[in-house]
């Protein structure tokens, strides 16, 4: 054989032998994302998971991410608590404390928060109790309240209202129907008087005259930690590295979403194209221009790098505790991990 077809042969075989070796290795390496399950609800305030997903943050982060959704927060508690769901965003439910309480629940960071100056959520009341003479949340004794489950983020915020306008706490009927869509149904229709909700979904439901808002939550919880990022008790201690990585594409998907659409500093093209992002799960069933609107009120503060309202969320366990939903044996440590963010 000619001498360079035996050079050619040998490079060949050099570069077959390269092929080999590099292929495993590329492929141990794309295998070697984590693949986690997080839980959510399609409402514009989850919206940092979404953006951490469809920009690549979770990717870049090493983290396979699927979403799992639910119509309320206490289901996604037990998801967690199961191990069906690795991280969860969502209210803190008496659900989610007695799990924590039992060793199996971490909230590990904050998410959605009241903020002064920026639209937040809204007590509505039906047109009917309206016309008959329930226009401000002083009104609310003797009135029925629209919950999904007792011990709920809805009943919460029901009881601080009344604590306030000083209402005997169960002067207000909380109705629990168990998710969102059925207390839009019943207060549209006048079958309950009352509810509080996040501004995108409250106020569409003012826009179409069923529904009248009365107040807002803000005024009567200040700095309301609203959301929390929470795990399982196992990952928080045995996968602090996941975690940790969790956080940050969240909060980069968090900064995003602020600059876009709460703070206003990223231009319009950037809010367009958020809008259009976090399209693709909430309002699905709705033509995007119809849409639009809808999710651009719903703009309320995702805290940057998930840090947590530690004194509200300090409240949120003493109102459970008051109200005898939870052990009052169960304290704030055995609730939160305090290690992955900054706590104020």
């Amino acid at each position: 054989m000619p001498r360079t077809h035996r050079r050619h042969l040998a490079r060949f075989a050099a570069l077959g032998l390269a092929a080999a070796v590099t292929l495993p290795v590329l492929g141990s390496l794309a295998a070697a994302a984590d693949k986690i399950t997080v839980g959510a609800l399609r409402f514009t305030s989850h919206s940092a998971s979404f953006v951490a997903y469809e920009r690549g943050y979770f990717k870049d982060q090493g983290l396979d991410v699927e979403f799992k959704f639910f119509q309320a927060a206490q289901p996604m508690a037990v998801a967690i608590a199961s191990g069906d769901v690795d991280f969860g965003v969502t209210a803190i439910s008496g659900g989610l404390i007695n799990l924590a309480g039992k060793g199996a629940i971490k909230v590990i960071g904050g998410a959605l928060h009241e903020e002064k100056g920026v639209d937040g959520q809204m007590i509505l009341v039906s047109k009917k109790a309206y016309d008959a003479g329930l226009t401000s949340p002083a009104g609310l004794g003797g009135k029925s309240y629209g919950i999904t489950q007792a011990g709920s983020s809805f009943h919460y915020m029901a009881h601080k209202i009344a604590d306030k306008e000083g209402i005997k706490r169960s002067a207000i009927k909380v109705k629990p129907l168990q998710k969102v869509p059925a207390i839009i149904g019943a207060l549209k229709s006048g079958q309950i008087d009352a509810w509080s909700i996040v501004p995108h979904i409250a106020k569409a439901l003012a826009k179409g005259g069923a529904v009248v808002p009365i107040g807002k939550v803000a005024d009567y919880i200040p700095d309301y930690q609203v959301t929390t990022v929470f795990t399982s008790a196992k990952n928080a201690a045995g996968k602090k590295d996941q975690v940790k990585r969790f956080l940050a594409a969240f909060s980069k998907g968090a900064d995003d979403f602020n600059a876009a659409l709460v703070d206003k500093t990223a231009g319009d093209a950037a809010a367009e194209a958020m809008v259009k992002l976090i399209h693709k799960y909430v309002y699905t069933s709705r033509p995007y221009e119809k849409a639009a609107p809808s999710i651009r009120n719903g703009a309320m503060r995702i805290n940057q790098n998930a840090k947590l309202n530690l004194s509200s969320v300090k409240d949120q366990l003493a109102w459970f505790q008051s109200e005898k939903l939870v052990p009052a044996t169960i304290t704030i440590d055995q609730l939160v991990d305090s290690s992955f963010v900054e706590i104020y």
